[in-house]
């Protein structure tokens, strides 16, 4: 089968960056920016609901660690019985959590216990800890044990960031197909340098394939703010049209704040209903293309949620422009 045309490197990134978890720093436990399907972080709260992965599959593609807090883990005389009916044992897939500079005073590792160093069991020691810098506090210095080294950097994953390799590629094969239902996509791409003939080979394979894996139902689609009434690509909290320009193009900056490198475009990945604990959202006809300043107000509340928040938000400001006679 004859291979297909390269996408412009900034719309290609794009899309392959779907498959990957979002940005995290040194001072959290997560890691930065991998697949994923990578190792899931899971909270002991949440082990009834949350230790299998979606749609009935039977373990995560690259396993799992369990995160148990210092005072649930020492303050609970039952905790070895609880932890064997979970079938958890500490060092193999638990993990005492320290995030608290109080849990570090009052519920120190025991004498025998080692920062972890695997994300596999066994995990090479039974705790890690994040604990943030303070002034506070005597010795108040940052506290980061457990997977800090460069080849180590992050337990894992955020656990509803999670998603299988195959659902990652379902997504990016529904992304790309979603962009070429921009209007005016075949302009942008020929001003950005792909022939029409490979334009014309590239978006049809595309749509072909998402068609065959059912992932171009356009009432699905429409019905998830996807796409509007004329197949036409739009932002899902706006619902304004989007042009393909806006992948392609990086965001506008107010004068005088300038940042040299900066890499955030126009148009970025939207979940339609939020990434949250308890549900696995990245998945097809939940994920489109949508305005980075509507996504930075949709944040991690949902669309509805936002929605309703910005007809109060109107409906205060009518009051007052009324009351004061605007």
């Amino acid at each position: 089968m004859r291979k297909l045309p390269k996408l412009p490197s900034l719309l290609d990134r794009k899309i392959y960056k779907t498959g990957q978890t979002r940005g995290a720093d040194d001072d959290v436990i997560y890691q930065n920016r991998v697949a994923r399907n990578g190792t899931v972080l899971i909270p002991y709260t949440l082990w009834e609901t949350c230790q299998f992965p979606p749609d009935s599959n039977t373990h995560f593609e690259n396993g799992y660690i369990c995160l148990i807090s210092p005072e649930q883990y020492f303050k609970n005389p039952n905790i070895e019985n609880e932890l064997q009916s979970n079938n958890l044992i500490l060092g193999e897939n638990l993990l005492v959590f320290y995030q608290k500079r109080s849990d570090w005073l009052n519920f120190p590792p025991l004498a025998d216990w080692q920062p972890a160093t695997s994300r596999i069991s066994p995990l090479n020691g039974q705790y890690v800890a994040r604990i943030a810098a303070t002034t506070a506090t005597e010795n108040g210095r940052k506290i980061a044990l457990g997977y800090t080294t460069t080849g180590m950097k992050g337990a894992g994953i955020r656990l509803y960031e999670y998603s299988d390799k195959q659902t990652i590629e379902q997504c990016r094969l529904q992304l790309e197909a979603i962009f070429w239902l921009c209007y005016d996509a075949v302009k942008v791409m020929l001003a950005c340098g792909m022939t029409d003939t490979d334009i014309q080979l590239r978006r049809s394979t595309v749509l072909r394939q998402a068609e065959q894996q059912d992932l171009l139902n356009y009432q699905r689609l429409k019905q998830s703010r996807i796409i509007n009434d004329n197949h036409q690509t739009i932002c899902p909290l706006c619902l304004d049209v989007l042009s393909a320009h806006g992948f392609m193009s990086r965001l506008m900056q107010a004068e005088g704040r300038e940042v040299h490198d900066l890499t955030v475009t126009e148009i970025n990945l939207f979940h339609i209903k939020e990434l949250r604990y308890g549900q696995f959202n990245h998945k097809p006809y939940n994920l489109g293309w949508g305005h980075h300043h509507c996504n930075v107000v949709v944040k991690d509340s949902g669309i509805d949620e936002t929605l309703q928040w910005m007809i109060r938000v109107i409906e205060r400001n009518n009051q007052f422009l009324n009351s004061h006679g605007k």
